[in-house]
């Protein structure tokens, strides 16, 4: 086991930030070092601005994103499309919709996606109100942004079971080569999907 080279606390940051997605060991050292070395400009403004976040953050009752506010920022838009309810897996697949700007439309974050793997069960997800909010009469499509997994698919698949009897357009993503892709660096079944769901020209 490697020897601390700093005190406790130190070791305590350098810990805490390696459990941060994309970050190991070596590059938790690199980014506490430059929290350290920027005391002043980073790392106090940092912490402050992690410990009002731990306070305030909240999840939104209607769709399930993360806000400071309920219902959240996006369930207030009033500029919104009403009719349209986009279903992702997670926060961060809404947050890429949004940065894309291709959609105005609501949300709803399921929170997971079924597995019998990992013992994921329609009851562990988001489904419930889903149902609910499909069942309004504004509603009139359902678009399914969720990743082109068995799972992603599965639970796809369930939701489109589960809505069947609000009479609501359920559409998915499109599959296949994605914008500036070249052929010969797809996989197998990027290409299948693609030929798939071919489109007149």
């Amino acid at each position: 086991m490697p020897q601390a080279v700093a005190g406790p606390e130190i070791e305590r940051l350098i810990q805490l930030l390696a459990r941060m997605p994309g970050l190991g060991p070596r590059s938790a050292r690199r980014a506490a070092l430059q929290l350290i070395k920027k005391r002043d400009t980073l790392l106090g403004p940092l912490a402050d601005a992690m410990r009002v976040a731990a306070d305030r953050i909240i999840v939104c009752t209607s769709c399930g994103n993360v806000d400071t506010s309920d219902p959240c920022t996006i369930c207030r838009d009033a500029e919104r499309d009403p009719t349209t309810l986009v279903v992702v897996e997670d926060v961060s697949d809404l947050w890429a919709l949004e940065r894309s700007g291709a959609v105005k439309a609501r949300y709803h974050v399921l929170g997971g996606v079924l597995s019998a793997l990992d013992g994921v069960r329609p009851e562990h997800l988001n489904l419930a109100s889903l149902v609910e909010r499909v069942a309004r009469p504004e509603v009139t499509e359902v678009i399914l942004a969720l990743n082109a997994t068995v799972d992603g698919q599965t639970t796809a698949h369930y939701v489109t079971e589960s809505i069947r009897h609000c009479g609501v357009k359920v559409t998915r993503l499109a599959h296949g080569v994605p914008v500036g892709g070249e052929l010969d660096y797809l996989d197998e079944g990027t290409l299948s999907a693609a030929i798939r769901s071919r489109t007149a020209f």
